[in-house]
């Protein structure tokens, strides 16, 4: 599971392709609240605001 921004989005998708050899699901964390979990603020790459989640 990654938190990303739109720049690092690919990077995301691929390690996670690389990783569990599966296509990963993208939720627009801005469009998306959870009940029992806070995403990260920041990118998990770098220091922007995270905007999707790839799972």
């Amino acid at each position: 599971m990654y938190c990303v921004c739109k720049e690092h989005v690919e990077l995301a998708l691929d390690k996670f392709v690389d990783e569990y050899e599966d296509a990963p699901d993208m939720v627009n964390l801005k469009d998306t609240e959870f009940s029992n979990w806070d995403p990260p603020r920041q990118c998990d790459m770098c220091q922007q605001p995270a905007v999707f989640l790839v799972v």
